[in-house]
């Protein structure tokens, strides 16, 4: 899982990340990070955000744009259709089901998650994440979307710290155990 999220834990759409501009060394990371991913997994709301933003996008443009694009795509959600997700390479799962995505896990491999703060509840209240990547922003934003709300617990170890020259901190956190 990987979210650009602010001091205060909001990780709404991210254009408040733009004047920090985008180290260099941030996209080796999330290039490391979705190496390893057989699918991405978005919530309704980050698949809505990501198909117009990125379905366009080339390599040129971009060099995440093949991974967005060739990757198979799985949205929960129970209230989009396969009819209604235009982007190549996606599928509709239904509605939030930890069964379900256990399964996914266990048939595609290692997915990717970005954004979709209440699909991330969902995975950490399960157990189903495997590795927390937080880009942490020197701000605060003072309301928005929160991953991790009240009621929702888990307990991580901090398997890596970086801080990048823009100001912004990667933490990488993976369950205890």
């Amino acid at each position: 899982m990987h979210e650009f999220i602010s001091l205060d834990g909001v990780i709404d759409a991210p254009v408040w990340t733009f004047e920090f501009g985008f180290d260099p060394r941030m996209g080796e990371t999330l290039a490391a990070v979705t190496s390893g991913c057989q699918g991405i997994l978005l919530g309704r709301t980050t698949y809505q955000m990501f198909e117009p933003a990125w379905s366009r996008r080339t390599v040129e443009d971009d060099p995440g744009a093949p991974f967005f694009n060739d990757t198979m795509k799985y949205v929960v959600s129970g209230t989009l259709t396969d009819a209604d997700v235009t982007w190549q390479n996606s599928t509709v799962l239904g509605a939030y089901d930890p069964g379900q995505i256990r399964a996914l896990k266990d048939e595609v491999g290692d997915l990717y998650v970005s954004g979709s703060a209440t699909l991330v509840r969902g995975l950490v209240a399960d157990g189903l994440a495997d590795e927390l990547h937080l880009f942490m922003y020197p701000v605060t934003r003072g309301g928005g979307p929160r991953p991790f709300p009240d009621r929702v617990e888990g307990r991580f170890d901090l398997a890596t710290v970086e801080q990048y020259a823009n100001g912004v901190v990667h933490v990488l956190a993976v369950p205890k155990g």
